[in-house]
């Protein structure tokens, strides 16, 4: 029988507003059952572990990227970035529950999809999508650590690098577009 008053959408959207207001460490399935008001085994009748909570998050994160966006690379790989950005740690938690595996693959699904929309064997379209998701991944997450970093007073006094606020757009516009040029430089396969 379920836990009354709480259902599996009820537990992610609860667990979304924690990894927001306190991030990834600080998500655990204790403070979410404080949150939620019922014991932790309660929240094992929807999710039978962290993982697949954390996989059904990372969905969620993603998915956001699924509606208003146009077929091209680009565009694509801009709404992923800005998905993950929708929340703290939006990369962390993708990241991870893609290297275990777990959890939808629409953001890589989406990003073939525009490669291949431009010609390319799917083999390859596959492959550059996966370049393409692993630099947004890595990008998002040293954004997100540079913010929290800024946000907790940590880098006060520190030098300033390349990767500010202001440049971050433009940043990964400009990767995005060394990446594309040399898959065009590639040719069709």
């Amino acid at each position: 029988m379920a836990p009354r008053g709480h259902t599996a959408d009820d537990v992610a959207r609860t667990a979304l507003r924690i990894l927001d207001d306190h991030g990834l460490p600080d998500l655990t399935m204790r403070r979410l059952a404080t949150a939620l008001d019922v014991q932790a085994s309660a929240l094992y009748w929807h999710f039978p572990n962290k993982q697949s909570l954390l996989a059904e998050l990372s969905d969620r994160i993603v998915g956001r990227m699924a509606s208003g966006t146009s077929d091209d690379l680009r565009s694509r790989a801009g709404a992923l970035r800005d998905a993950l950005l929708a929340y703290r740690d939006g990369a962390e938690v993708v990241s991870s529950t893609l290297a275990l595996g777990l959890g939808s693959t629409l953001a890589l699904d989406r990003l073939t999809e525009a490669v291949a929309a431009d010609g390319f064997a799917p083999d390859t379209a596959r492959r550059v999508a996966t370049t393409v998701l692993h630099y947004v991944l890595g990008f998002v997450w040293h954004e997100q650590q540079r913010l929290q970093y800024d946000s907790a007073g940590a880098r006060e006094g520190a030098r300033d690098t390349p990767f500010t606020a202001a440049s971050s757009a433009d940043d990964f516009t400009f990767g995005l577009d060394l990446i594309a040029a040399g898959l065009r430089a590639n040719g069709r396969v």
